[in-house]
Order: structure tokens, then C-alpha cells, then sequence
């Protein structure tokens, strides 16, 4: 048998093991010339080219002009739908995106549709599950399984003209914007060609690929899942708690936002995807958000989707509930009422009579044998209340208990459904 074949079907080259043979069939090629060969070169060339300053300005504000195409055009606007946006910044985001060389509108929204759609699963295009390294980048290097696409509806990708003018002419954007503008604006500003073409051109494409590669793996892997809350304390075990949704991977890092112009409160983003924001406190990084917010004010963008604040702390609340349920099973409540057994009022009176300090609380017969000596009131006070019924003074008639009262008498609970014979006596407890 060739390896390619087995129970007479033929197999796709990713099920079939890397040999000396075959290993040049698991890559693409296209993607590994533009992620890595590319870059290579342009390290090496860097060697050799001294780095002026306004070309080094020159390739930060590439980098941020060239993932605001990435973060506010292919993900916020088409991806996700979370705003309009007018003709002319559709075409702006459309062009300057083909800079940051991640594939077209169409292939890289319908990726990451599938990623939301099958977040952690086989069909996630770049689920962490499969590694770390695998969501980064080899899932685009290396030949993938058909069977396991995960797929979604693109319709109103393939009905959007900017759209389809992008995914056909897109070699040649990554050209003009990836290499030739870089180059040509540092050639004719301050005469430095070589320098435009290495350090804003393919180093910056490299830089901002791999920024834009962190959010789907390390933000799906490193970083917090903690309660934003201010109302928690920082001392406090429920600080641990995931925000929103603990139950897949996507987490929240201040590194990923700032290198990623914003997309590192990733947990908040799963969860609310269409929300134009993905960081929501004023104070957490988001340029993306903040330059859709300007482009509104300008009259470029319209509609910009935000989750209401309930809904939000709906979510919060769950989280906070869920890890309080988690440690609440790990704390001692006392026996649970119902598997108390039960005493009629003789049983109750005879047991005291034999020895036993029992009280009776709300119908809940209580053993402070261990406690009459520690009773903060007196031991005279609660041998006082033995073998009788002292609700309303446990409850408020002559003292208020505390909620830590309440708690400490529910771990000395003896029996229930005792049923009262005589009358009530002063107890302090």
C-alpha cells in the first residue's frame, strides 16, 4: 500500500503522515511564501539597510492605517456586521487591508465566521484545541482537510460589489499596498527606497500578521478570563471568575489588545460578537473601537451595534453565580433539612431530660452541647433555653442575630418537625 489509499478510498495528503516524499504536498505554498518566505528575506535584507527615523514613523503608521483595514473593515465591518459604513470607507478599508497581505474580505470573513460558528471544535478553522502553534499560523501553511470545514453563510459577502472588486483583484492590492505604496511614499519623502520596501513594506506586513495571528491563538490561550467587575474585591477568590462565558477558550490580554489595535478582550467579543466594541471599559485599549466611533461623528459610519449595559451585566451575573454555586458546594451548610430526622416534642423533651442540650429554632431541633461554653452571651443564658422552644428570641425579639449567628447554629442542626408543648423562654444566642 502507497500510504494514499486505504479500504479503497483515496486519502487527503492530511491524513497521510509527512515523508521526504509527500512533505512539500502538506504545504501551501502561496500562504507560506507570503507569511514566511517573504518575511525571511526581508529580515536578511534588513541587515543591510540602515533604518532612518521618519522611515521607521513612516512604518508605524503603516502598520496602524494597515490593521485598522484587518480589525475595523475584514472583522468589525464585514466579518461581523457591527456597523455601516459609507462607500468611500468601505473602499479605503477594502484597499489598505490588502496591505496587511491576510487574504481577501471573502476568505478571511468566512473563516472567521466558522471560527465563531464552531469555536474549539474539529471544524474551527484555527482552534486552539488542535495547539497553539496550529491556531497561529499552521493551519494557513499546511493543506487542511475539506472534511473538516466548518462552513457558513456568506451570501451577503458575495452580493457586496467591494467585496467581489477585492477578492479578484486582490494579488494585485497586496502588491500596490504591501510593497509598492510603502515604498514609493519613503522614496519620493525622504529618498529612501530601500529602506520604504524593507521596514515598512515586508517587515511591517510580518510585524502586524503575527499581531493579528495572536488573537487567534494566544487569546485563545494565555491571558485572563477574570471578572472586570470593580464591585469585586481584588483579595477576593471570585476575582478568578471568567466574565462571560466560561465555557469555551476565548480569553482577554492586555498585550494582544495593544498589538493588535484593540482585539485582546476577546472573551467579551465571543460572547457579543455584532458589538462594535471590544473593549468596553473606557479605560481598556480599543483604537479600533474609538476610530469607528470618530468615523460616525464624520458622517462615514452609521449604526454601530452595541449590546445594552443589561445585557451585559446579565452575563457578568451568570459567571458570578456560576463560580458561587461552584464554591458553595465546597463550604460545610450544616445537614440539609431534609435529611434531618424527626423528633416529636416528647422525643425532644426526653432526649434533654437525658442529658442532651437541644433547642428548638423554627421548627429545627439544634444540639449546642459543644457550644453552651463558647456562646458569646453566657452559658447560663443558652442552658436557660434547653429543651425549649426560643424562636423569637433567636430571631429578633430580644437580640438580632447576625447572618454569621445564623450560619454557625445551621452546623449544630439535630432534627426537625419538632412540635412546641409549652411556653417560650428568654434566650440569648
Amino acid at each position: 500500500m502507497s500510504g494514499t489509499v486505504l479500504n479503497g478510498k483515496k486519502l487527503h495528503i492530511s491524513e497521510q503522515p509527512f515523508t521526504l516524499h509527500n512533505w512539500h504536498r502538506h504545504v501551501k505554498w502561496v500562504n507560506t511564501t507570503l507569511i514566511l518566505i517573504v518575511p525571511f528575506f526581508g529580515f536578511v535584507a534588513a541587515f543591510y539597510t540602515q533604518l532612518r527615523l521618519p522611515t521607521a514613523i513612516w512604518a508605524v503608521i503603516s502598520y496602524f492605517w494597515t490593521g485598522l483595514g484587518i480589525t475595523a473593515g475584514y472583522h468589525r465591518l464585514w466579518a461581523h456586521r457591527s456597523y455601516e459604513a459609507s462607500l468611500p470607507l468601505r473602499m479605503f478599508l477594502a484597499c489598505v487591508s490588502g496591505g496587511a497581505v491576510q487574504g481577501s474580505i471573502r476568505w478571511w470573513s468566512s473563516k472567521h465566521r466558522a471560527h465563531h460558528r464552531w469555536t474549539d471544535t474539529v471544524k474551527d478553522p484555527y482552534s486552539v484545541r488542535k495547539g497553539v502553534w496550529y491556531s497561529h499560523f499552521m493551519w494557513m501553511v499546511l493543506n487542511q482537510n475539506p472534511k473538516d470545514r466548518g462552513r457558513t453563510d456568506i451570501s451577503d459577502l458575495n452580493q457586496d460589489p467591494i467585496v467581489v472588486w477585492q477578492h479578484k483583484y486582490y494579488g494585485g492590492l497586496i502588491l500596490v499596498f504591501g510593497m509598492l505604496f510603502p515604498m514609493v511614499v519613503a522614496g519620493l519623502g525622504w529618498d529612501d527606497w530601500k529602506g520604504g520596501l524593507v521596514y515598512a513594506g515586508i517587515l511591517r506586513l510580518f510585524f502586524l500578521q503575527q499581531a493579528t495571528f495572536c488573537v487567534n491563538s494566544l487569546a485563545h490561550w494565555l491571558g485572563d478570563q477574570v471578572q472586570s467587575s470593580r464591585s469585586i474585591s481584588s483579595s477576593s477568590p471570585l476575582t478568578i471568575i471568567k466574565p462571560f462565558d466560561d465555557r469555551n477558550s476565548p480569553r482577554d490580554h492586555v498585550i494582544t489588545a495593544l498589538v493588535t489595535l484593540g482585539e485582546g478582550y476577546h472573551n467579551f467579543h465571543h460572547e457579543f460578537p455584532s458589538d462594535y466594541r471590544n473593549a468596553i471599559e473606557w479605560w481598556q485599549y480599543d483604537p479600533t473601537k474609538w476610530s469607528i466611533w470618530i468615523w460616525k461623528q464624520i458622517g462615514l459610519a452609521s449604526n454601530l451595534k452595541s449590546f445594552r449595559a443589561n445585557e451585559i451585566e446579565k452575563g457578568r451575573i451568570q459567571q458570578l453565580q456560576k463560580k458561587i454555586d461552584q464554591m458553595r458546594v465546597k463550604i460545610d451548610w450544616g445537614i440539609p433539612l431534609e435529611h434531618l430526622p424527626v423528633f416529636s416534642w416528647d422525643d425532644f423533651v426526653s432526649s434533654c431530660r437525658a442529658g442532651n442540650a437541644l433547642i428548638v429554632i423554627a421548627g429545627v431541633i439544634y444540639d449546642v452541647t459543644d457550644f453552651i461554653k463558647e456562646h458569646p452571651g453566657g452559658k447560663a443564658l443558652l442552658s436557660s433555653g434547653i429543651g425549649k422552644d426560643a424562636t423569637a428570641i433567636f430571631n429578633g425579639g430580644i437580640y438580632k442575630h447576625s447572618n454569621a449567628a445564623h450560619n454557625l447554629l445551621s452546623t449544630m442542626r439535630a432534627g426537625t418537625k419538632a412540635v412546641q408543648k409549652s411556653e417560650d423562654t428568654t434566650l440569648f444566642f
